[in-house]
């Protein structure tokens, strides 16, 4: 029986990596975030402020909240005082240098290691500016990846979504299936009712001609030798009558002859000494004296007909198919009403299965979820624009700070002259040293606006990240989530499993090995699967209706008692009669070669007498003469008979020599065939019928294993929950947080490498820029030029 395994649906492909994924950056920030934030999943914390809300306003709830947030509270701290403290200095370091302090007055003291602290300071802000371009175009392929996470997102959703809808639907569809299949063994069951007298009567005969064809086809061919051992018994009579009837004539004339010649050699004399013999013809050929006995026996046996009997036997034999059908036609009529209550309550299950309906709810909320995703992706599209180009905006302020230093550094370094004097400076290096400046204060100007992103992003991306994505892959998640009754999609009263607990962090690892649905959920508690398949009410009726049918064999008679002791006669007959003397009579009739040879050597006779005695040599030729003529008549008459009946003698004693044997194995075959008939028959036609039995209930034992099996091992393969799971999760943490998070820490690091960025381009600006005041060499001495008198604000005295 063909039972079709079930087809698993087509799905989507997993999502894939997004393009232009920076693992590294990636872990940098993931191992930041666990620098500042080591504490536990906040399970209990959680759970008070979700079941009661009004708990948070409680001084404890305040004390657990900032024990749990305190890295991010300290990274904010830091953050909200370098939004507040670099404005401030920057305004202090330009009314500073306004004033000719922090070195506003043009002035640089000269001394031997100017040029060393020139190069120093150039090399350091080269290899910072190199870093800040390096987190720069982090930052810049940060910022594009979280508008292709937004793009990818909506798609992998869709994707996820659509896979487990397409997996809910299936799962009602493969139970219609499993059920469905039932008319294999039913329609297969029904058949071999319909058959039975070819299936259950075929059977019956192949096992009973087992026993009882080789005794009838031995008998068939022991009949047919018999046939042809009575129609030689026939001819051989009849051509030994014809031979002596010929040997009667033709014996007296060779004798009349025989008597001539001999009294012709006698009267020669001398010269036909010595005198040759003439043959003589046998007087009498009585050929088998026991032939008239065995053909009488042989007659009666014709007469009794056993040809006749073994064909009824064979046709009462092949008659048993018919003789089932009608014995069996209440049976199978009483069979084919409990194969359709079996199909009764085979559907009976599926609606007893209809728990697993439910699943189309979960469905319908799927569909419902994205088309609200659909509805609300312009939405998000449009927003993420604007959030590129504000971070664009901020990321090319980064970007300008780095090309005031990078232009800076190229003009000082290329248009210095190290000989000049402070005061004496070229163009370019006043340039370069005036782009430092532009940077330092461009770092002044927009730092505070980078890390006013830079913190709001780490606040969001960091906190989504550690209390989402690490409790996730730790599975404190779903313990959080189960407890809380948070997925009502996948409650267990839900699929209609009350009294049932499930375990989602189990359902989701026996999903990711793509378990079937029956273990992943452990259906085994809440569907009783062998009570819904027990089929042994209707086995057992059926099983019952067998056991009150009586199948028979029609009466055979193989051969009757008459028939039987003739064949046992007639075998002890054959075994008597030995051929080998009627076939050494036909030897001594005269042959060719002896009467020819006897004429000749009469012509030789004749030949050496004729002179001397004419008329004894005439006699002799003549005689020899009359031989001829009479070896001509017995050639004729006697010669061809004889071959004939040799031929007939030698095939009839080898098949006599056989009949006796083929006698005894014939009639031990029908001794053994009757008491198969007196003693077994029965037995074995109640075996035949067992077997159709259990041929015919093996279908639904099949079918019963086949279901069980494919309902618990096959049935809702659930990969694909798993891999919805999966894609949230790609979506909030490898897509949308890690892509946030590489951002901001990326322009993270480029604020706070502007700090000594600043530092370092305000000390080196001071050796490119042009000079007020100059240090020079007299005397090995250095000498600086006066200095005009400091303005003084004037102020006002007031008299007493």
């Amino acid at each position: 029986m063909a039972l079709r395994n079930l087809s698993q649906p087509t799905y989507e492909p997993p999502p894939a990596s997004l393009a232009g994924s920076t693992p590294g950056l990636d872990s940098m920030a993931r191992g930041f975030l666990g620098l500042v934030q080591p504490n536990a999943f906040p399970a209990e914390l959680l759970s008070r402020l979700i079941q009661e809300p009004a708990h948070i306003t409680e001084p404890a709830t305040y004390k657990q909240v900032l024990s749990y947030e305190m890295g991010f509270l300290v990274c904010a701290a830091i953050g909200l005082l370098f939004i507040l403290l670099m404005p401030l200095g920057g305004l202090c370091f330009c009314c500073c240098r306004c004033c000719g302090r922090c070195g506003g007055r043009k002035y640089q003291k000269l001394d031997q290691r100017t040029g060393c602290r020139r190069r120093t300071l150039c090399t350091m802000m080269l290899l910072l500016s190199g870093l800040l371009l390096a987190w720069n175009v982090c930052a810049f392929v940060t910022n594009a990846r979280i508008s292709r996470a937004v793009g990818s997102s909506f798609s992998t959703f869709n994707s996820s979504m659509g896979n487990l809808s397409t997996y809910l639907d299936d799962i009602p569809q493969q139970v219609d299936f499993v059920v469905s299949s039932s008319h294999v063994p039913l329609g297969q069951a029904n058949d071999s009712l319909r058959d039975i007298s070819s299936v259950l009567g075929s059977a019956i005969v192949s096992s009973v001609g087992r026993e009882l064809q080789g005794a009838l086809d031995g008998a068939a061919r022991l009949l047919e030798d018999l046939d042809v051992l009575r129609t030689d018994l026939q001819g051989v009579i009849n051509s030994s009558q014809r031979l002596q009837d010929g040997l009667d004539g033709v014996g007296r004339n060779l004798s009349t002859l025989c008597s001539r010649i001999e009294h012709s050699l006698e009267s020669c004399g001398q010269p036909c000494e010595p005198r040759p013999q003439c043959p003589r013809a046998p007087a009498n050929l009585s050929l088998m004296p026991n032939a008239g006995h065995q053909l009488d026996l042989l007659d009666n046996l014709t007469r009794s007909d056993p040809q006749a009997v073994i064909q009824q036997a064979n046709r009462s034999l092949h008659d048993t198919p018919q003789r089932v059908e009608n014995e069996t036609r209440d049976l199978v009529v009483e069979a084919q009403a409990q194969l359709d209550q079996i199909r009764g309550e085979l559907w009976q299950v599926r609606a007893k299965l209809s728990n697993l309906d439910a699943l189309s709810n979960v469905s319908a909320t799927l569909h419902n979820v994205t088309r609200s995703a659909a509805h609300y992706e312009p939405v998000v599209q449009a927003v993420d624009r604007y959030r590129w180009i504000a971070c664009v905006c901020l990321c090319c302020l980064v970007l300008l700070v780095v090309l005031s230093y990078a232009l800076g550094l190229a003009l000082g370094v290329l248009g210095l002259n190290p000989a000049a004097l402070p005061v004496d400076r070229g163009c370019l290096p006043n340039t370069g040293g005036n782009l430092l400046l532009a940077g330092v204060g461009f770092s002044f100007l927009f730092s505070w606006l980078l890390m006013l992103l830079v913190l709001l992003s780490f606040l969001l991306g960091g906190n989504g990240y550690m209390l989402v994505c690490r409790s996730w892959h730790d599975r404190q998640l779903f313990q959080f989530l189960e407890t809380q009754g948070m997925i009502p999609s996948f409650n267990p009263e839900t699929l209609g499993l009350q009294g049932q607990t499930l375990n989602l962090s189990q359902v989701y690892n026996a999903c990711q090995h793509d378990a079937p649905l029956w273990s992943a959920l452990d259906l085994g508690q809440a569907v009783p699967l062998d009570e819904l398949l027990n089929l042994s009410q209707y086995t057992t009726e059926i099983r019952a209706a067998f056991a009150e049918t009586n199948l028979t064999l029609a009466p055979v008679v193989l051969l009757s008692t008459e028939q039987t002791d003739l064949l046992r006669t007639l075998g002890n007959t054959t075994r008597l009669t030995n051929l080998t003397d009627d076939r050494q009579k036909l030897s001594t009739i005269p042959s060719q070669e002896q009467l020819l040879g006897l004429a000749d050597e009469l012509d030789r006779l004749a030949n050496v007498i004729g002179t001397r005695a004419p008329d004894r040599s005439k006699e002799l030729r003549d005689e020899a003469a009359e031989l001829r003529q009479l070896d001509k008549e017995m050639e004729t008459r006697l010669r061809s008979n004889v071959r004939i009946l040799n031929e007939t003698l030698q095939r009839l004693q080898k098949t006599m020599h056989q009949v006796p044997m083929l006698v005894d194995s014939v009639l031990e075959q029908m001794k053994q065939a009757e008491v198969f008939l007196d003693t077994r028959v029965a037995a074995t036609i109640q075996n035949e019928s067992q077997l159709f039995l259990h041929r015919l209930l093996g279908f639904f034992e099949t079918y019963v294993a086949w279901a069980k099996g494919t309902l618990t091992g096959e049935l809702g393969r659930c990969r694909p929950v798993a891999q919805a799971l999966d894609g949230v999760e790609t979506i909030a943490c490898r897509y949308m947080l890690d892509s946030l998070n590489a951002f901001w820490f990326s322009l993270g690091a480029c604020t706070v490498l502007l700090l000594p960025g600043l530092i370092l381009a305000t000390r080196l600006a001071k050796f490119y820029r042009r000079m007020d005041y100059a240090d020079v060499h007299e005397n090995d001495a250095l000498e600086m030029f006066a200095p005009p008198p400091a303005f003084k604000i004037p102020q006002v005295e007031t008299r007493p």
